[in-house]
């Protein structure tokens, strides 16, 4: 009885192959669409793209064309192809304004793009512009089903550009160019006011304003000794039981000290 079961389950799928085989091979493009479903509804993908692909151009403007670009859509996301699933999606909300997928789509193309976002060290061009998609998308559906899952990966997205912010301010003081580290921690302060690092990010803002000065020519030494003394306040200002503020305190000394030659 095994036996049967396993032959006749081998017959199927060798039925199945063929007839795979024989749509992709066909003119007949009613049968690819036929083919393509089952291997979509089967969700064996990657089959279902090789004919979607053949017979997408021939559908357009056809009945049968919002599920086809539907699934097709669908198909390059499940694979993975991000870059190929945004645009069909966009292409399928634009095309079907009135589909009761148009919601669906709008919102997974809108994620591909966060999909493509690398991580926080790389350039951030794709996570800027999954944000715009995003933000669009929840403009559009303020009521959406999908407006939790849309919010969280906006704040993902947020918090990596947040940490790479941070990170380029820290990588500018530990090669000694602390005009670039005080410029890249005042925009990360200005940009991400709500920040946890803001303590961090004040404490190291202050210490990159205290070695310009002490290293600093003695024309220019006053205004930046000034300059690190006001960043000490605002760090001092924000928490004043800052975990920084035993060697925070050493340094205001210093600055303080070297201060007074300019009183004399």
């Amino acid at each position: 009885m095994k036996k049967f079961i396993y032959l006749l389950a081998l017959v199927v799928l060798l039925s199945s192959c063929s007839q795979y085989q024989k749509a992709l091979n066909s003119d007949d493009v009613a049968l690819k669409f036929e083919q393509a479903t089952l291997k979509y509804d089967a969700k064996k993908y990657t089959k279902a793209i090789r004919i979607f692909e053949q017979i997408a151009p021939s559908y357009k403007g056809k009945p049968q064309a919002e599920k086809l670009f539907y699934m097709f859509s669908t198909s390059y996301y499940s694979t993975k192809q991000y870059y190929l699933a945004a645009y069909q999606f966009e292409s399928f909300a634009s095309s079907y304004p009135k589909s009761e997928k148009r919601e669906e789509a709008a919102f997974l193309g809108a994620k591909c793009f966060s999909k493509l976002s690398p991580v926080y060290s790389l350039d951030q061009t794709d996570t800027n512009k999954a944000l715009d998609k995003l933000q669009n998308f929840i403009d559009l559906y303020p009521e959406s089903q999908y407006l939790p899952e849309a919010n969280s990966i906006v704040n993902d997205l947020k918090n990596k550009l947040e940490k790479k912010s941070y990170e380029v301010a820290k990588q500018y003081k530990s090669i000694t160019d602390y005009k670039a580290s005080i410029a890249a921690f005042e925009n990360f302060l200005s940009d991400f006011p709500g920040t946890p690092l803001k303590e961090d990010a004040l404490f190291y803002k202050f210490d990159a304003s205290y070695n310009l000065a002490i290293n600093s020519v003695p024309q220019k030494k006053e205004e930046r000794l000034n300059n690190a003394k006001a960043a000490y306040m605002s760090l001092i200002k924000f928490k004043a039981d800052s975990k920084y503020k035993l060697k925070a305190d050493q340094m205001f000394t210093q600055i303080e000290k070297d201060l007074q030659q300019f009183s004399k």
